[in-house]
């Protein structure tokens, strides 16, 4: 309100000048322009009384576009909300509340901390109402008239949270139409929320406001409302333009006796240039400002996105002591309060000190409390298991599987960081608070949940927390059929997303919405499958696949249950030790999940870790590519990747994607196994035992980690440590058929040639393989067995070709094959397939120079030529990983 007498811009509800102390005129008294958002309500509600049966009114706030505004409580909910009453002629036109109605609608649909969030219109007794979050701050307009110009760290502070809200609005086809500083608050910790999307109309649904009526407020009105057209988000940008004018000036652009001669000021005339009334103003700042102002929409920046990379830029160019750093951050809605409102004065003489108070306690609300970047990380979160509330606590399984799919539903979304299922199922009951499991999987964000199933009914309870304030981002309560069980897992993940303020495509919200089976037992089934097949054990992986079968029964098409059984198919040869023949299984089973459903990341990760056991390399590169690009967080994919490049030899290519496994999933020993591995076949040893090392800390029985340790003691000629090693590998498994074969290499490199030989044979029981064939063939041959060590050669020779036949492009052939050839002292068919095993990627030069089978070659010039062609294959590419500091 402007002074009579001085001309000082007074808050609306200021009886006293705060310059002069002189009276002011009532609102009542003014003569308004008649725009949609200057217009007097006349309808009043008395502090103390009940309205619409339901909210205690607290007080009243101050008076919008279309009506007051008040503080209430609302009984029922138990929290405050602030309430608009609309005038009644504004009510009785029915037009204008089924207008009211359709943008609701829209307005609703935003939700994020930068928004205040609109609830309801609703009626009672004749009067129309709408309710509305509050939330506790000053205007932005109270603080330019108190501050004046604010700094430029504080200016690209606040416009930073406006870009982000307005780009909600507009993702969402809302656009505000009436933005000013009047409509923005700002919280005691800095943060800002825009208000009042009540006059807001979809982009969508032309024709709900018709054109040619002024909507927005004349100083902050784009030139394109002022001629009464059609808007777009454009319009809401230039009007941002118009707030950073007056934030950096402590002036808007363009003044006026009345909103025709403001409007075609804002037409016509080119806006003094803020940096000639803020000197100190940084002129990339500058330049921001008057691009938002452009009269031609089409010079403008095109989104509020655009606007907040260039102040992100320019921020940080700005002097550290300028940067604002929030004390805390930005709430959500249900945590916040507003009020528009300073108290009400009562005598003149206090007004100025009011003033000066306030200005003093926002100064120091705003003001720089350290140095910090105040760009948002990409998204990350990690899911705890979901507790198991049902009345007998037996469904455990189920409430996993709701984990992993919520895991993998979010985990699709790009540019996020999901911590994957395999690291979270160790935190299932744990004691350790959510700020300790944040350190230790390094995400910004947690899911918690549980779920009480009783026959059909299903009730879900969800909660994204903030670890760093312990501050509940969004929340929910489901109670449903178990049939509404996908819509479920599909709404929290979207919940979750909007929460983080990430824009989904097109492509990411289809798949979000995606049901895998519309038949319950089948997934009941799978579930029940993917249970078992975790696990990762022999029995486990019989039972799974057992289960995925009885799925399949129940639905023939569910491609889930397809993927599962690629997977455990798969693992059977891979981690078990069965015969090929159940690669090909993984392969068909994988191949019909994805013509069931082409964008299943699952399944092309099935698919390239089959191709992987075959050797063929090419095409496990490919399908675990479409698997990351499907699934950006499968970690099984990404771990897979690493391993094609390291059999192919390839290991610059290969350590980055260990490391990215690593970050996906920090807290998996196999993680830590994975990047010791491409260590040892750097020749670094003591890296890849540290990795190893590490890996073991998490898991004093991981079988993988031992047997790299091992393999770097032989490679080193550490034996003893090496006898240690195998010895407690047996001990944990005395039949399993690594263990065996780990343990016989071991005794072939001690010269212990008959422990050796019962060794294979055990192992040779279980899989005939080249190794196994190649090394008890070696143990005969040192002690003059000749016919029964050709016999194993000839075994191992027709398995080598064989892989070849099929297309095998890894060095593991061609070295057996070499090696089978040098113990018999064919040296010249020994060198051809050594050659072609290092074409293919073979680099083991360390382990291979001390190794018993190519003992015959050792003292050969060709060999030595040979093994320091490979080192230096190795030492360039370690020093390519060196200069990136892996």
């Amino acid at each position: 309100m402007k002074c009579p007498k001085c001309n000082f811009e007074n808050p609306a509800d200021t009886k006293f000048c705060g310059e002069c102390a002189a009276p002011l005129p009532s609102s009542e008294e003014i003569s308004a322009p008649l725009t949609e958002t200057l217009e007097t309500p006349k309808e009043e509600l008395t502090t103390g009384s009940t309205f619409a049966g339901r909210y205690q009114i607290i007080e009243e706030l101050g008076k919008g576009g279309m009506g007051k505004v008040y503080k209430a409580q609302d009984t029922d909910l138990k929290e405050k909300v602030a309430i608009k009453l609309l005038r009644p002629e504004i009510a009785a036109d029915k037009k204008t509340i089924e207008r009211f109605k359709n943008e609701l609608k829209f307005a609703r649909k935003i939700r994020h901390q930068n928004v205040c969030q609109m609830y309801d219109l609703n009626k009672e007794k004749g009067a129309h109402y709408i309710t509305m979050e509050y939330v506790d701050g000053k205007d932005l307009k109270s603080m330019i008239r108190m501050m004046g110009q604010l700094s430029s760290g504080k200016t690209i502070f606040i416009a930073k949270q406006i870009c982000d809200g307005l780009a909600e609005a507009h993702r969402l086809g809302v656009v505000h139409r009436d933005l000013k500083p009047q409509n923005i608050m700002v919280d005691e910790e800095g943060n800002a929320r825009i208000m009042d999307f009540g006059i807001a109309r979809s982009l969508k649904t032309k024709g709900i406001t018709a054109a040619g009526v002024m909507i927005g407020t004349p100083e902050y009105m784009s030139p394109e409302q002022v001629e009464g057209k059609e808007v777009d988000e454009r319009s809401d940008i230039y009007s941002l333009g118009v707030i950073l004018y007056e934030m950096v000036t402590g002036r808007v652009p363009f003044e006026g006796d009345t909103p025709f001669t403001i409007g075609v000021k804002h037409k016509s005339e080119k806006p003094q240039d803020p940096k000639e009334l803020n000197t100190q103003l940084p002129e990339d700042l500058n330049l921001v400002i008057l691009r938002c102002l452009e009269k031609d929409k089409e010079k403008r920046y095109q989104s509020a996105g655009e606007v907040r990379a260039e102040l992100t830029r320019i921020e940080k160019g700005i002097p550290t002591s300028e940067i604002e750093i929030p004390k805390k951050k930005p709430l959500t809605s249900k945590e916040i309060t507003v009020s528009f409102s300073l108290k009400k004065l009562f005598i003149p003489a206090l007004v100025v000190v009011a003033l000066i108070i306030a200005a003093v306690v926002i100064w120091q609300i705003l003001s720089p409390k350290q140095i910090a970047s105040l760009e948002p990380a990409k998204p990350s979160i990690a899911v705890l298991p979901f507790v198991d509330l049902s009345p007998q606590k037996d469904q455990e399984y189920f409430c996993d599987g709701m984990t992993d799919e919520i895991i993998t539903k979010l985990s699709r979304f790009k540019g996020w960081k999901v911590i994957p299922r395999t690291s979270m199922m160790r935190y299932k009951n744990t004691d350790k608070d959510i700020k300790e499991i944040g350190q230790e999987l390094d995400v910004v964000t947690i899911l918690e949940g549980s779920v009480r199933k009783e026959k059909d009914d299903i009730r879900v309870n969800a909660k994204l927390i903030r670890i760093k304030d312990s501050i509940s981002l969004w929340s929910n309560s489901y109670e449903k059929k178990l049939e509404s069980v996908f819509a479920i897992q599909s709404d929290v993940a979207g919940k979750i997303a909007n929460a983080l303020q990430v824009e989904l495509s097109p492509e990411e919200k289809e798949r979000l919405a995606k049901k895998p089976t519309e038949n319950l037992t089948a997934y009941d089934y799978y579930l029940r499958g993917r249970q078992y097949y975790v696990r990762y054990r022999k029995q486990d992986n019989e039972r799974a696949i057992g289960l995925f079968k009885k799925a399949l029964e129940f639905d023939p098409d569910f491609a889930l249950a397809y993927s599962g059984l690629g997977d455990s198919y798969g693992q059977r040869t891979l981690k078990f030790g069965f015969p090929n023949t159940w690669l090909e299984a993984s392969i068909e089973a994988s191949e019909r999940a994805i013509a069931l459903n082409s964008d299943l990341s699952e399944a092309y990760k099935a698919l390239g870790l089959a191709y992987f056991g075959k050797g063929w390399s090419r095409k496990s590169i490919k399908a675990n590519q479409k698997a990351i690009e499907l699934n950006p967080n499968n970690v099984q994919a990404t771990g897979n990747m690493g391993w094609t490049y390291l059999w192919m030899g390839e290991f610059e290519k290969a350590m980055p994607w260990f490391k990215k496994t690593l970050a996906l999933d920090p807290t998996l020993p196999y993680s830590y196994y994975q990047m010791g591995t491409v260590y040892r076949y750097l020749d670094d040893y003591a890296k890849a035992e540290q990795w190893l090392n590490k890996a073991l800390d998490l898991q004093p029985d991981f079988p993988e980690a031992i047997s790299g340790l091992i393999m770097c003691y032989l490679a080193q000629g550490e034996h003893q440590q090496a006898v240690e090693q195998s010895q407690k590998l047996l001990a944990m498994a005395p039949d399993g058929f690594r263990a065996l074969n780990i343990a016989g290499f071991v005794e072939l490199f001690s010269g212990n040639y008959e422990q050796a030989q019962q060794y294979y044979q055990k192992s040779i029981e279980i899989r005939s393989i080249m190794e196994n064939l190649t090394n008890l063939g070696y143990v005969y041959w040192k002690k003059g067995q000749r016919d029964e060590a050709r016999k194993l050669f000839s075994q191992s020779l027709v398995l080598c070709q064989k892989q070849l036949e099929q297309g095998s492009e890894f060095s593991a052939a061609p070295y057996y094959i070499a090696a089978v050839h040098a113990i018999q002292g064919n040296k010249e068919e020994a060198y051809k397939w050594l050659k072609k095993a290092i074409d293919s990627g073979w680099r083991n030069f360390r382990l291979g120079s001390r190794n018993p089978l190519l003992e015959n070659l050792r003292e050969d010039e060709q060999f030595k030529q040979m093994m320091a062609q490979v080192k230096e294959m190795v030492d360039k590419m370690r020093r390519k990983i060196e200069e990136k500091d892996y």
